[in-house]
């Protein structure tokens, strides 16, 4: 937990895998959200929203990609390949080039995903407090390109080291689900290749959606994501 240490002192599981490698502290596919903390050159841990890729392409979806496909068809959930993307010319990027490492953290409050996703917030250390289980992974650049003139670059993401901080009985609420999506819309507003009637009208459903189903934290966030995207 977030206790002021140094991102040496944090006692991880470390968990190993039998096909090698450190394994994530819980098995990923298609896309995760998750809270990712850099060290910037002020000594602090900038926090930002990162999604996590899988690889979950069927081997014959592509020619190019059947030898990747089937090699890590053999690797399990846990070690197999996960990549990230950065847009633009962000503080996560800037820091991933420099450190050539982070940390993932994985939440459950509302509150501090929307938060991460829509400001710039530091920290002194690279476990948040909020998190349920986190992982220290070295970062590899591994592809780049530009997409509707946005500038974007593809990593991939090994863990070193994990640690899990709390175990929870997971639980489906949709008010929870719908402040994840109106974060993704919100951070496009403005965008080049977005339009902004079609994203603030999504964001406007996704605030019925927790207005409906969500409880006093969702509440909270979502009414986080309309202050700090100005929707």
């Amino acid at each position: 937990m977030n206790d002021g240490s140094d991102a040496d002192t944090h006692s991880g599981d470390e968990t190993s895998h039998p096909s090698g490698g450190t394994a994530w502290p819980a098995p990923l596919s298609g896309v995760t959200e998750s809270i990712v903390t850099t060290l910037g050159p002020n000594d602090r841990w900038n926090v930002a929203a990162l999604g996590l890729f899988t690889d979950d392409t069927d081997a014959d979806d592509s020619v190019d990609n059947a030898d990747s496909n089937a090699a890590s068809d053999k690797r399990p959930p846990e070690t197999s390949p996960v990549t990230a993307r950065t847009w633009g010319n962000t503080r996560t990027r800037r820091n991933f080039h420099r450190q050539g490492e982070a940390y993932i953290q994985f939440v459950t409050d509302p509150v501090v995903f929307a938060d991460a996703a829509l400001t710039i917030s530091e920290l002194d250390s690279p476990v948040l407090d909020a998190a349920n289980a986190w992982a220290r992974v070295s970062v590899t650049p591994i592809d780049s390109g530009t997409d509707d003139g946005t500038t974007w670059e593809q990593w991939e993401l090994e863990p070193i080291e994990t640690g899990t901080e709390r175990e929870t009985v997971p639980t489906i609420n949709r008010g929870f689900n719908a402040v994840i999506e109106a974060t993704v819309a919100a951070s496009r507003l403005g965008v080049s290749g977005y339009d902004d009637a079609t994203l603030r009208n999504r964001l406007e459903f996704f605030a019925s959606v927790v207005d409906r189903a969500g409880g006093p934290r969702e509440r909270l966030a979502i009414e986080r994501v309309r202050d700090h995207a100005e929707w």
